[in-house]
């Protein structure tokens, strides 16, 4: 019975996360298209779809630390997946006028290379339970510069919205109601900018330290 659901477990991941390394490369490919034929200004339109089913997709990384489907844990996937899911939809579905901004271009090409290698990477290793070597190196090396310019460009384009949210007054909350209570949506963009120092530091330390454990291990092997 255990056999059983391990073989479950795997055949699940696996069409997971190679789901998604299609869905990410669909994303890549829109954007440099889009880069080509029309200009940064459109990105944004050409890649809503795939990019919005990709990234609110990985909702489920956090279900699969919280059920010990994965190994990864949830102090680490609940702050990035939260914080992406924050620009994409709280600030580029929500604020239209930060679709057009030249940030939305390396925001994208940000997410989408490291999400191609890390859920290619991840889909062969459930499959056949190995990646190949370069692979590897890809998955624990890119990150030393996508996350620095996928994180400025999240930090960016929540810094522009601002002036939009306020003026907006979108999403806030304002007393007396009846359930007595406020929210001001420009407060929480704010606060969630100054989380990001210390957010993306812990997330930095953390693949660092994962980039050493995996490159050891594959040199002994």
């Amino acid at each position: 019975m255990a056999g059983f659901f391990s073989l479950l477990r795997r055949l699940y991941l696996t069409a997971y996360n190679l789901t998604l390394f299609v869905g990410w490369f669909q994303v890549l490919f829109t954007v440099l298209k889009t880069l080509k034929d029309s200009g940064h200004e459109n990105l944004y339109h050409a890649a809503e779809k795939p990019l919005f089913f990709s990234q609110t997709a990985a909702v489920l990384e956090i279900l699969h630390g919280l059920v010990g489907l994965v190994r990864s844990p949830v102090t680490a996937t609940l702050p990035q997946i939260g914080s992406r899911l924050f620009v994409a939809w709280g600030i580029l579905w929500s604020f239209p006028e930060t679709r057009t901004h030249v940030l939305v271009t390396s925001l994208l090409i940000s997410w989408s290379v490291t999400e191609i290698i890390r859920y290619f990477f991840f889909g062969l290793k459930e499959a056949f339970g190995s990646a190949p070597s370069w692979l590897l190196w890809l998955r624990y090396s890119t990150f030393l510069v996508l996350y620095p310019t996928g994180i400025s460009s999240e930090v960016g384009l929540i810094y522009i919205s601002l002036p939009f949210i306020k003026a907006s007054e979108k999403y806030c909350i304002r007393m007396p109601n009846k359930w007595n209570f406020s929210f001001d949506y420009f407060c929480a963009a704010v606060v969630v900018l100054g989380i990001y120092v210390p957010g993306s530091i812990h997330m930095y330390s953390y693949m660092l330290a994962q980039r050493k454990k995996a490159l050891l291990k594959s040199k002994k092997e």
